[in-house]
C-alpha cells in the first residue's frame, strides 16, 4: 500500500496528539478512567460477550477496548503500536496477556470469517484506503457476528465538503456524515441494530453504531 502525504501527516499528528494528551496524566489514573469509559460505552450499546469470543480491536491505539477484555481472545491491530510503546509510558503490550498485538494498517489485515466481534472505535476515518479497510473488517467478521464502531459524523454538508477539499481536520483523511457511514456498512451486509448519540458538537456528532452481519 503506497502511503499518501495526507495519511503520513495524519499519522504524524496522531502520535503528537497522544503525547500531548497523556503528558500530564498519571498511568494509573488514566487507565482507571479509560477502563471506566469503555465499560460505560459497552453498557450504552448493550454489548455483552462470551468468554470464548474472538475479538478484533481494529485501530486500537494505545488505549483501546482491549484494556477491559480480559477473558476473551483479543487481536489488537494498529499501524503505530511500536511507536506508542516506545514513546508513551501509558502503554505496554506485556500488561495485556490475553491480547495479540499486531502492528499493521487495517488495509493490510484480514482474517476471513474469523471474529465474533469487531470493534473499530474512532478509527475508520484515520485509515488511508477507506474502501479496503471497510472490506477487510466486514469480511473478517463471522456471519451473525457483531460490528461495533464509533465515529465522528459531519452535521453540515458544507463543512463536510470543505474538509474534504482542504486538510481542515488533519487527523482524519476521510469525512462522512452518519447516513454515509451506515450505508457503507449496509452495503457490506451489516444490518444496523443500534445507533447511540454519545456527544453532540457543532461540526461533528460522536456516535456509537452496532450492527449484525448477515
Amino acid at each position: 500500500m503506497k502511503e499518501t502525504l495526507r495519511w503520513k501527516l495524519a499519522q504524524y499528528f496522531e502520535r503528537r496528539w497522544w503525547k500531548k494528551y497523556l503528558r500530564n496524566k498519571t498511568v494509573e489514573d488514566y487507565r482507571v478512567w479509560k477502563k471506566d469509559y469503555w465499560n460505560k460505552l459497552l453498557t450504552a450499546g448493550e454489548i455483552s460477550m462470551a468468554n470464548d469470543c474472538k475479538i478484533l480491536d481494529a485501530g486500537c491505539g494505545p488505549a483501546g477496548v482491549f484494556m477491559i477484555l480480559e477473558k476473551q481472545k483479543v487481536t489488537a491491530v494498529d499501524p503505530l503500536l511500536n511507536e506508542y510503546e516506545k514513546q508513551l509510558i501509558h502503554f505496554k503490550k506485556s500488561d495485556y496477556k490475553n491480547a495479540e498485538f499486531i502492528q499493521s494498517p487495517i488495509e493490510n489485515f484480514k482474517r476471513v470469517n474469523y471474529f465474533d466481534f469487531i470493534f473499530c472505535m474512532n478509527a475508520i476515518n484515520h485509515v488511508q484506503d477507506y474502501e479496503t479497510a471497510m472490506n477487510n473488517l466486514t469480511e473478517s467478521l463471522k456471519p451473525d457476528g457483531i460490528f461495533v464502531m464509533t465515529i465522528d459524523a459531519h452535521n453540515h454538508s458544507f463543512f463536510k465538503h470543505l474538509f474534504k477539499a482542504i486538510p481542515g481536520d488533519i487527523l482524519h483523511p476521510h469525512q462522512f456524515d452518519l447516513n454515509e457511514y451506515k450505508l457503507h456498512l449496509m452495503q457490506r451486509g451489516v444490518v444496523i441494530e443500534k445507533e447511540v448519540l454519545l456527544k453532540k458538537e457543532f461540526f461533528f456528532n460522536h456516535y456509537l453504531i452496532v450492527g449484525n452481519k448477515n
